[in-house]
């Protein structure tokens, strides 16, 4: 069975607000709901996907991709200038670009993909599994 729903929980909701507004639509999300205390996006136009939800931490604690937990996110997209487009909104959100849009082939091909940070250090990538532009 496919994942219902992944729940992350960061610091700031306001500022989790603001960034994935603007990142989730060119993912492929739509916001699916939109409150005080909690926020999610849903694959738009009625795809079957992953909804992704974000909660305000209950504690304090840093996060580290490199300790146990989750280690990034991974976006399915339809082409590779969607993975350059993902690229370019996430350096205009001040993301910081772990890997610049690029083929990977230590995966298996074909595998084009961007990652970068989002403002709470998660590791997200973009990828496009298929050769088209």
């Amino acid at each position: 069975m496919p994942i219902g729903h992944l729940g992350i929980n960061v610091t700031d909701l306001d500022l989790a607000r603001r960034y994935y507004t603007r990142l989730m639509p060119a993912l492929g999300y739509e916001v699916f709901l939109d409150a005080p205390d909690e926020l999610a996006y849903r694959p738009a136009g009625a795809k079957v996907g992953t909804y992704v939800f974000l909660y305000p931490a209950q504690e304090d604690g840093g996060y580290s991709r490199h300790r146990t937990g989750l280690q990034h996110l991974a976006f399915i997209v339809r082409t590779r200038s969607d993975v350059q487009a993902v690229h370019d909104l996430a350096v205009e959100l001040g993301s910081e670009v772990v890997h610049p849009p690029q083929e990977f082939p230590q995966y298996p091909p074909p595998y084009h993909a961007t990652f970068w940070l989002d403002p709470f250090g998660f590791l997200l990538e973009a990828v496009c599994h298929h050769d088209r532009d």
